[in-house]
């Protein structure tokens, strides 16, 4: 019998849950035991479901070919069967919002990579290596459902971890105005080329929703709890534009920044590479062992070199200079599927394991 957390994926049979479902294959702490969908995949196994529509570029994990997909609205029976769940579904928000909060009243965590949990305000919405403290809003979470273990915590959106992890470096400098054009890969919808033939050679300048939630969400990780609220911060001010390009995984963002406290292109660079977070210090399995690398080089981060740093999951910088209107400028990269989405989701999960809330 296996001594690793029994874990479920509600909407295992999507691009992100495919991601879960890969990532999680040789994992040392978790172990898929549970895939459910909608109604019209329940019934079938996983290989049957996902075999005309897998978008991995590694094969179907022997382990979970022959689990018989659910159906996620049954959240009692995945409930008798699980430790814990993350949360890939593809539903209206308000439908998530509901179906994620049944799970946790019937006390099953869910680690979620949907946004529709991201502005509640006692849900936690973690990057791990900047605010894990905001863990501990799950205790007033947990009063207001009336549960012992249930809860929900969710990841932020995969456009910002491009540029969010280095304002969080840059904390003492005081960054207080930032300008973000993110260029994004076409996995952030769920596709591939196969999908989307019109995005060969194309770009589309709007991203349904992206905007605010780039602009608004590292508010939230930058925040403090306070009356069993996480209070987001005020500052940094952001504006952004997402744009959609012909990538099939990796976002990267051309950023400008002010600073309240100048610094030096030297002092900036320190801070990145010395960068690091409770996933480093706990060594927990999916943690970058360097979170944010700088390169020299003019010509990168690139996605084809770059993308795939620590296994996906660290942040690539560079093209660091003096600006003539902010104070300085730089091009972040960061993998949106892994890191952004599935990745940051399991991270999320090992650290609240390893402070005892999973």
């Amino acid at each position: 019998m296996s001594d690793k957390l029994k874990v479920g994926i509600l909407g295992g049979t999507g691009m992100v849950g495919q991601r879960f479902i890969s990532l999680l294959e040789d994992h040392p702490w978790f172990e898929v035991v549970c895939i459910a969908a909608s109604a019209r995949s329940a019934g079938q196994t996983y290989e049957d479901c996902v075999k005309d529509r897998w978008k991995m570029t590694t094969p179907i994990p022997e382990k979970v070919k022959k689990i018989v997909v659910k159906n996620v609205q049954d959240v009692e029976e995945i409930a008798s069967e699980v430790d814990f769940v993350f949360s890939a579904v593809d539903m209206s928000k308000d439908e998530i919002r509901a179906i994620e909060e049944k799970y946790a009243k019937a006390e099953v965590p869910v680690v979620s990579n949907n946004s529709a949990h991201r502005w509640t305000d006692d849900v936690p919405m973690i990057v791990p290596e900047i605010n894990p403290e905001h863990a501990e809003i799950i205790h007033a979470q947990r009063r207001r459902l009336g549960t012992k273990k249930g809860f929900v915590a969710v990841k932020p959106n995969c456009s910002i971890q491009s540029y969010t992890p280095l304002l969080a470096a840059w904390k003492e400098f005081e960054p207080v105005e930032v300008v973000a054009s993110t260029y994004q890969a076409i996995s952030g919808a769920g596709k591939t080329f196969k999908d989307w033939p019109e995005m060969v050679e194309n770009v589309i300048p709007f991203i349904s929703g992206e905007e605010a939630k780039s602009e608004q969400e590292p508010l939230k990780i930058f925040g403090h709890i306070e009356n069993d609220k996480i209070v987001k911060a005020t500052l940094p001010v952001i504006t952004t534009q997402c744009i959609r390009v012909p990538v099939l995984n990796g976002h990267t963002a051309s950023v400008f920044v002010r600073f309240n406290k100048k610094p030096t292109k030297e002092q900036l660079i320190e801070k990145l590479e010395a960068y690091s977070g409770e996933p480093q210090k706990l060594n927990l399995p999916s943690a970058p062992k360097q979170f944010i690398r700088y390169l020299e080089e003019e010509n990168r981060p690139q996605v084809k070199l770059d993308v795939d740093y620590e296994n996906g999951m660290g942040i690539s910088v560079g093209r660091l200079r003096e600006d003539t209107v902010y104070d300085f400028k730089f091009v972040g990269l960061s993998h949106n599927t892994v890191r952004g989405a599935a990745g940051g989701a399991i991270l999320c999960a090992e650290l609240l394991k390893a402070k005892g809330f999973i």
